[in-house]
């Protein structure tokens, strides 16, 4: 059975999105810089803790550049013609920019004080119970095997809060590496804003406008907050964005979930209860949201698990995240970063493309091979492919082949003919520090105060 859906159509209205996406990166990047120098100035650079990789502190409240990039591309957006009825059908962006103005507060004072986790969480609550309020709440579910279920009001909000708040804490759990969380994110929202921006045009569904708008501007929030982010980041999003991002992620989730009735799709026939039995892998992109945040929540499920078997309370930091397990089995900063990359898009895309062509076996071979490719990556800590003689010149220094030179190859001769000494017995070197097993991220920690007596910056 073959479940095609309409070709994603090309036109104004991609290159308004389009358009939308670059004023929020421009708007993001531009404020970045003056918001580093803030930083410094009111002193929102916390000490080096035992769970970081980072060597030197680093400032953050990179989430205020973030903000101001969201509320400029809401503005752009209100004033363009294909995406001005989102703002006159729909109170949604409203509701978003209420609940992301009170957790950018919460996230801005936890990064200058850090204030207690039950409070953030709280904050977190009554973020989205403000979305709540102002429309921005899921109305029904798709159940596979029953069909689309109502929800009464007290459902509705109690499993919109649940959602933002694990989306929250989610993106907030892989936010421990440069670049890390800002790349996931944005990966998840390239592959949200296909489906949604295939639901609103191709079926003319309405209610999936607000989430394709929100899926766009996280993608250029993300966008231009990299290049400052990225190893070594000279500044972090910090709870502030993080928390932020999350927040307009599970905006998108509850908006295309919760309010697009999927029996308005067309793309059944008979009854919606014998068309889910008969086509369950349909009912898969309208879980989208939960897929695309596959890692973090995972990442976020086994930290609970960890710490509550340790004895520890849930909200306690520790080094255990799976970023840190690939710094531990050898992995570099930016291989661990682009193995996370890896796999949310494998995840995230590979959803999106089984949901349009549900038969195609072809889609489905491609997932697994990819995910052996995956494994093998992260089986080889320590293998860097080096690339031939005649394409050195265009590949990085440590690509290259290593070429002996000649007082180098007289080295062996003279050291035979020099006499033999009594061996020295040497100390084992512990795993994790610099140079062993190509981990670059994760050293000694005593060496941090010396460094600093010796006049390095911290």
């Amino acid at each position: 059975m073959w479940l095609r859906w309409p070709a994603i159509p090309v036109g104004q209205p991609v290159r308004d999105y389009l358009l939308t996406l670059c004023v929020t990166a421009a708007v993001t990047y531009l404020l970045t810089g003056p918001v580093r120098k803030f930083a410094i100035a009111s002193g929102a650079m916390p000490q080096i803790r035992a769970r970081d990789v980072h060597r030197e502190p680093t400032p953050r409240l990179g989430g205020i550049a973030m903000f101001f990039g969201l509320c400029a591309g809401l503005l752009v957006a209100d004033h363009l013609q294909n995406l001005n009825s989102v703002f006159e059908l729909s109170n949604e962006p409203r509701a978003l920019l209420s609940g992301a103005a009170l957790i950018w507060i919460i996230g801005v004072l936890d990064d200058k004080f850090e204030i207690d986790a039950l409070i953030k969480l709280g904050g977190q609550m009554i973020a989205a119970g403000v979305m709540v309020i102002q429309g921005l709440t899921i109305l029904w579910i798709p159940v596979p095997g029953v069909g689309v279920v109502a929800l009464t009001s007290w459902q509705g909000t109690l499993l919109t809060v649940a959602l933002v708040v694990i989306t929250i804490n989610a993106v907030n759990f892989v936010d421990g590496l440069d670049g890390l969380a800002a790349g996931m994110v944005c990966i998840a929202a390239a592959a949200f804003f296909l489906y949604a921006y295939r639901i609103w045009f191709s079926y003319g569904i309405e209610a999936a406008a607000p989430a394709t708008l929100f899926t766009a501007i996280l993608m250029g929030m993300c966008l231009g907050f990299l290049p400052h982010n990225m190893h070594p980041a000279r500044i972090f999003m910090g709870d502030s964005g993080s928390m932020l991002i999350g927040l307009v992620l599970a905006a998108a989730a509850i908006s295309v979930t919760g309010q697009v009735d999927p029996d308005a799709l067309k793309i059944f026939e008979g009854s919606t209860r014998q068309a889910t039995h008969a086509a369950l892998p349909v009912f898969i992109p309208l879980l989208l949201p939960l897929t695309i945040i596959a890692i973090p929540v995972a990442d976020l499920l086994l930290a609970i698990v960890r710490r509550t078997w340790n004895g520890q309370s849930p909200f306690a930091a520790d080094r255990g995240h799976l970023h840190h397990r690939l710094l531990e089995i050898g992995h570099s900063h930016s291989r661990a970063v682009l193995i996370m990359y890896f796999w949310s898009a494998l995840i995230a895309f590979g959803v999106v493309a089984y949901s349009v062509h549900s038969a195609s076996m072809w889609i489905v071979l491609l997932i697994v091979a990819l995910s052996a490719v995956g494994l093998v990556l992260l089986l080889l800590p320590r293998f860097t492919p080096r690339a031939p003689r005649w394409a050195e010149a265009f590949v990085p220094p440590r690509y290259r082949r290593r070429a002996v030179r000649p007082e180098q190859a007289a080295l062996p001769a003279l050291a035979a003919e020099a006499p033999q000494e009594e061996p020295e017995e040497c100390a084992p070197v512990a795993a994790g520090v610099n140079g062993v097993n190509g981990a670059t991220a994760i050293g000694a920690r005593s060496r941090l105060p010396d460094r600093r007596k010796a006049g390095t910056r911290g």
